[in-house]
């Protein structure tokens, strides 16, 4: 089987998965205005400054959403089905997807969640949620 797809950072990326190698969620932060957006990306949506720093955030918030998926977007996954895919709230007020991991049970919505950094099969971690 052919090895799982592995993130290609961009400038705009790459502070955030540096974070997740230690563990830590950093969100990026509108250096003009103070926005936190995520996922990272260059220009922010409110006041199109294309200046950046980096908050860290705690790594709690909520189920917004989820979904448990039985089909595999790409073949690298399949072995790993099912899998719950969930939308969570963070605290910081944006949202992010990852996966909820240590649970068989449906997840809830507005269930308290917290984020975790797992490695993968590179050299990356990947974010996690986890039931708080």
């Amino acid at each position: 089987m052919d090895a799982r797809p592995v993130p290609a950072p961009t400038p705009e990326s790459l502070p955030y998965w540096q974070g997740l190698q230690d563990g830590k969620l950093l969100i990026q932060t509108c250096a003009a205005c103070g926005k936190l957006r995520h996922y990272p990306r260059p220009v922010c949506d409110a006041c199109f400054s294309m200046d950046a720093t980096w908050t860290l955030a705690s790594g709690h918030g909520t189920i917004h959403s989820w979904v448990r998926a039985h089909h595999a977007f790409l073949p690298e996954f399949k072995p790993d089905l099912p899998y719950v895919l969930v939308t969570v709230d963070l605290v910081e007020g944006v949202r992010m997807n990852a996966r909820l991991v240590g649970s068989e049970a449906d997840p809830v919505i507005g269930a308290p969640v917290c984020f975790s950094a797992v490695p993968g099969d590179s050299e990356w971690h990947y974010p996690v949620f986890v039931v708080a």
